[in-house]
């Protein structure tokens, strides 16, 4: 009897090697965002890259553990704004879609990874 389990959205983007695929695109167009750039200007892009593909990963259900620290906690004190988020976000969609991803997967990943918007903007200790 044939498996008819489908895919996970990790194995629908292409495994290890499509998330970092994913990745790099999508740093690349926050990298020439003006509205973003000035965020990650001092970042270690490297390390941000790693932490993503592990983040994205283990959240789309690959055999990959984030080893990050908790959201709120690395977000906390940047006072990153629902105007960057939403360009991030943007961006992150984009590059969902240049992999030829349809409709309802985008959908699935973007539910999936979106979850986490109040960690991010504002964060832990933020008056708002």
């Amino acid at each position: 009897m044939a498996d008819t389990t489908p895919p996970s959205l990790y194995d629908q983007i292409g495994g290890g090697d499509g998330v970092a695929d994913l990745i790099d695109r999508f740093y690349e167009l926050v990298m020439a965002d003006p509205l973003l750039e000035p965020t990650f200007a001092a970042a270690s892009m490297d390390r941000l890259r790693h932490m993503q593909i592990e983040f994205v990963g283990a959240a789309l259900g690959g055999p990959v553990e984030y080893t990050g620290m908790d959201l709120a906690h690395a977000h906390a004190g940047r006072g990153i704004t629902s105007a960057q988020y939403s360009a991030f976000a943007g961006h992150f969609l984009d590059s969902l879609e240049e992999k030829g991803l349809k409709g309802d997967t985008v959908q699935a990943v973007v539910d999936r990874l979106f979850l986490h918007a109040d960690d991010i903007v504002g964060g832990v200790g933020e008056e708002g």
